[in-house]
């Protein structure tokens, strides 16, 4: 393929001819914790002291200080190495590779454990903004790919990091502005993320007014009352379905649910279907037990799944009743928690004597379900443009200055 005039063809890929490709090394300096007799050993952390940085406490190019450990200040200053500054950049080398986090001017003293490196640009020609976006990107998740091995459990040295390939601009405002523009789009994911925590807050403070009937909606004031599963559903239970079965069908349009909560529990599609209609489901064994969905439409269920058809009432204020007592019904004494049938029909859920007053709530929470998902789709689709802005920004395809 020609290459666009002003470009050339590197060991990264095509980049700008003004840009240099270099190492992380050549730019770089690199400090690991302190690995001697000095290392804090188990249960030496303290309620409160000086930050002790592992890997569990870098999340999204940030240090997360929510759940931080802590040591002492006297074994702080034993420690001969490993200490932060601010402004400098975190690396996982083990476990959670490539895992990154910036330390903040106002962070203060802090250390890193054994499984982390420090990473300190050395040339006034680099700009931390840019580092930091390579190393959330695609080129140094492949570098990271090339140095870190076929082990069961990969990991890196700061000398291979030093390997790393890095596409540098010529000059640190144009990386400044790739940095600046990445930036506002994490600025603008993170406020979808706490846009997205407010409303579900939200969402749990009126389910916990609306289905206790703490809180009335305008036109109801009919009485609530106590009922037993067993009054109001037809309780049943799915089928065992192998991933044979669902690999084997020719026109698979009808999903399979199974015991799992990821993918709203799909297991796969068959062209068949043993369900169709409004149904309240459950998961019955395993560490999801308990677990209440609703179902709409034609569906299969696998035999860790239990069925509930509904009569006379609301299917999705049952399902949503029902998912905020059964964890308690869970039978958790066993190797593989449960919650079967027999209990299933004893457990009692309060709803209104009206139908009418069921849909309401339920269609009052389901719009802010609604309004969630929606966020959440918009939050994933930002996270898809920054990931083809950072493609396009730090390989020099698209030039900003």
């Amino acid at each position: 393929m020609e290459l666009k005039p002003g470009y050339k063809q590197t060991e990264v890929g095509v980049i700008p001819d003004d840009w240099l490709l270099t190492t992380i090394g050549a730019t770089c300096d690199f400090e690991n914790g302190d690995r001697s007799g000095n290392y804090p050993p188990p249960g030496s952390f303290v309620h409160s002291g000086v930050p002790f940085i592992n890997a569990g406490h870098l999340a999204d190019g940030r240090i997360d200080i929510s759940e931080m450990d802590f040591i002492s200040p006297d074994r702080y200053h034993k420690l001969g190495g490993g200490k932060v500054r601010p402004r400098d950049l975190l690396f996982c080398l083990r476990g959670s590779l490539g895992k990154y986090g910036l330390v903040n001017d106002d962070f203060g003293l802090g250390a890193i454990a054994s499984s982390l490196v420090i990473i300190r640009p050395r040339r006034p020609t680099l700009d931390l903004g840019f580092l930091a976006s390579y190393l959330g990107s695609s080129l140094c998740r492949r570098m990271i790919a090339r140095w870190a091995g076929g082990a069961a459990q990969p990991n890196l040295g700061a000398q291979d990091l030093s390997r790393f390939l890095l596409a540098l601009p010529p000059t640190t405002s144009e990386q400044r502005s790739i940095a600046t523009a990445l930036s506002d789009v994490d600025a603008l994911i993170g406020a979808l993320d706490q846009l997205i925590a407010k409303k579900r807050d939200l969402k749990q403070a009126a389910m916990q007014q609306l289905l206790t009937g703490h809180t009335r909606l305008p036109g109801f004031t009919g009485e609530w009352e106590m009922k037993k599963v067993s009054d109001i559903a037809e309780v049943g239970r799915g089928r065992v379905i192998s991933h044979r079965e669902i690999n084997s069908s020719l026109a698979p349009n009808y999903p399979v649910y199974s015991s799992q909560t990821f993918n709203n529990g799909v297991m796969g599609f068959l062209d068949t279907f043993n369900f169709d209609g409004e149904y309240v489901t459950w998961t019955t064994d395993g560490v999801n037990a308990g677990k209440v969905f609703y179902r709409n439409g034609k569906f299969n269920c696998t035999n860790v799944c239990g069925t509930l058809k509904i009569l006379n009432h609301c299917s999705r204020f049952v399902a949503l009743s029902l998912d905020r007592v059964t964890p308690k019904y869970v039978s958790k004494n066993l190797a593989n928690p449960k919650l079967m049938n027999g209990v299933m029909k004893q457990i009692e859920v309060f709803l209104p004597c009206s139908v009418d007053e069921q849909i309401a709530i339920s269609t009052v929470l389901s719009d802010m379900d609604a309004e969630i998902e929606a966020l959440e789709a918009r939050r994933d689709k930002t996270a898809i443009l920054k990931q083809g802005m950072m493609q396009e920004l730090l390989t020099g395809k698209t030039r900003l200055i």
